[in-house]
């Protein structure tokens, strides 16, 4: 009879944070180990796989498509494992509401699938969720509307921590061209904006002109005017749709945007398990790109 092999977690999670941060110089330190350990660790998963899962590309490694086939299973694999250790801990009899509020470009990404396992994991919780810009959001905070918020920029609240810093860049369709000698075409929400702020703001400094051609309630409304070769937008690259492209300021002639923070906020300094629970699986998620 053959044995079966099994994948080492920790090997599987080394991996996959490494792919997500695009270095595994930031893997090792995110979590905790040496260089050395991480690259011991990757080739002991290349040894039990049998298959070359890297190659090199520049300075950096890309995956092959042995490694991408891996990634895609670990990432389901490990899913599973922290899903179980959420249900079989000792969170698992929270009860109650959690109402949260996030924003547009985690709304339709990496946020769902995460407060799906959340509820799997504590049927007996229910996750009220709110889609909203970071002001609204905030304000709802301290009412006491929302349990917790996750905002880009905007407004601080009375209980909030950082929780990363994004580059604001200039978006656009794939063969758009920028008009050289016209006002910029602006395509953004309506203020109060973190974004719109920050791309005006440098315009004006730039001496730059501008318009605004097109404003949306809805980030889905903005990557359409985008697609539609309408005029530029300005964002983080989290959500950004794959076929729109990020212009190089310096080829395109506009200025550079700067960064903006993103934000957790609690509507209590102590809050509740269940708020503390979540709190955490999100400051994970969203600490490390994906």
């Amino acid at each position: 009879m053959v044995s079966a092999r099994n994948f080492d977690m920790d090997v599987l999670r080394t991996f996959v944070t490494g792919v997500r941060l695009g270095s595994f110089a930031k893997a090792a330190e995110a979590l905790g180990r040496t260089p050395p350990a991480v690259s011991l660790q990757l080739r002991k998963l290349s040894d039990l796989s049998g298959q070359t899962l890297f190659t090199r590309q520049g300075r950096g490694l890309a995956l092959t498509d042995a490694g991408e086939a891996l990634y895609d299973y670990a990432v389901r694999i490990l899913d599973l494992n922290d899903e179980a250790m959420m249900m079989l801990g000792s969170s698992r009899s929270l009860d109650g509401w959690l109402r949260l509020g996030i924003p547009q470009d985690f709304a339709e990404t990496s946020l769902p699938p995460v407060l799906g396992r959340f509820s799997r994991a504590h049927p007996k919780l229910r996750v009220e969720a709110r889609v909203d810009r970071g002001a609204k959001l905030v304000a709802a905070v301290e009412r006491g509307d929302l349990d917790m918020a996750v905002t880009w920029g905007g407004p601080r609240s009375l209980h909030c921590q950082h929780v990363a810093t994004h580059p604001i860049v200039w978006i656009a369709a794939a063969d758009y061209a920028l008009p050289a000698k016209e006002a910029v075409p602006l395509i953004a929400f309506d203020p109060p904006c973190s974004f719109r702020t920050a791309a005006v703001d440098a315009l004006s400094a730039a001496r730059r002109e501008w318009r605004q051609v097109f404003a949306s309630p809805g980030l889905a409304g903005l990557w359409a005017a985008v697609t539609a070769g309408l005029g530029v937008t300005i964002r983080t690259t989290a959500g950004m749709p794959p076929h729109l492209r990020v212009l190089d300021p310096e080829r395109a002639g506009l200025p550079v945007l700067g960064s903006v923070d993103l934000m957790l906020h609690t509507a209590e300094a102590m809050p509740s398990a269940p708020v503390l629970r979540l709190r955490d699986i999100l400051l994970d998620m969203l600490a490390s790109p994906s």
